[in-house]
């Protein structure tokens, strides 16, 4: 019997082992996920074959990537199914088209800034567009600010500083645009998503999450976000109730609508999640959690090995 995750308006049936890999193949980690206009489904991972295609169906079409992302993070595709990928091993971001032709490159690959300096880019780890095409990169582990740049690769402007207050940020983890051009930016240790204008002044704050990592504008008249939430990083809490993994849709206000998951603590049980990264939602309203497994789980279950051919990336079927 599948398993159905959340209510109402927000019921997802849980699709197992919905992707068909090459034999022999495997994700890894699956850091980012992105669907285009034709609804194929392009899987960033930390595997040999970086960037994976499928149609909806799951069946596999091409890859690309193969040795030139040395650990894939984000990836956003735009309206003319342009693709941008953010590596943090790179610490570079490429504008791609789908078949992985570069067609612009921000940073310099392999040079990292240093650490902290608030020059791009040290491990940066997502991008996002303004509706002018200009060009968000949330920079990262080893930064804690914004970077916009023109859409020819020009850097605008740069904003935020370590720390807890407003405007500053504990691992910019994650960075999306709705349609007016506020900025959401996931701001992952500190256990909050921070709102901004486009030129970084700061609006307000999304908080009751916990370590939210993945970050998805679902547009429309009435915009929703989809927020992963890697849940507990701590062996005393790891195995806590209602605090994560898990996925939580929220208003334009950050107020929450629906929560799936998360209610008995991680797991690879179809229903569960270890650590939900990157997300994507398709025309149907079918979601896609890319997941960084391999990463996570030694965390979550340090008594346990590692299974073979760890689960890394679920989709999930609206149903109507």
């Amino acid at each position: 019997m599948a398993v159905i995750l959340g209510s109402g308006a927000h019921r997802y049936r849980v699709l197992e082992n919905w992707a068909k890999l090459p034999e022999g193949w495997e994700f890894k980690d699956v850091a980012a996920v992105a669907c285009d206009s034709k609804d194929r489904v392009y899987v960033f991972n930390r595997g040999a074959h970086p960037m994976m295609v499928f149609d909806r169906d799951g069946n596999f079409l091409r890859s690309w990537g193969e040795g030139s992302f040395p650990r894939a993070h984000g990836l956003h595709i735009d309206a003319n199914d342009l693709l941008y990928c953010t590596d943090d091993g790179g610490h570079v971001v490429r504008k791609c088209t789908t078949e992985g032709k570069v067609l612009l490159e921000l940073g310099v690959a392999g040079k990292p800034a240093p650490f902290m300096s608030g020059e791009p880019f040290h491990r940066c780890t997502h991008t996002a567009l303004s509706p002018k095409g200009e060009i968000y990169v949330s920079d990262g582990y080893g930064n804690a600010k914004v970077h916009k740049y023109s859409p020819d690769g020009k850097r605008l402007l740069s904003w935020g500083e370590p720390g807890t207050d407003a405007g500053q940020f504990n691992i910019v983890h994650n960075i999306v645009t709705d349609a007016e051009g506020w900025v959401y930016v996931a701001d992952r240790e500190n256990h909050r998503v921070q709102v901004f204008d486009g030129n970084g002044k700061y609006e307000t704050q999304w908080v009751n999450m916990h370590r939210p990592c993945g970050l998805y504008c679902c547009r429309g008249p009435k915009p929703e976000f989809l927020i992963g939430e890697l849940g507990p990083g701590m062996t005393v809490n790891r195995h806590h109730p209602n605090i994560g993994p898990r996925l939580s849709f929220v208003d334009a206000k950050g107020q929450l609508i629906a929560r799936l998951g998360g209610e008995d603590g991680p797991g690879l049980e179809a229903g569960k999640f270890i650590a939900p990264h990157g997300l994507a939602v398709d025309t149907r309203g079918d979601i896609y959690v890319g997941e960084v497994s391999y990463v996570e789980y030694p965390r979550m279950f340090p008594e346990s090995p590692i299974p073979w051919r760890m689960r890394s990336l679920q989709k999930l079927e609206k149903v109507n």
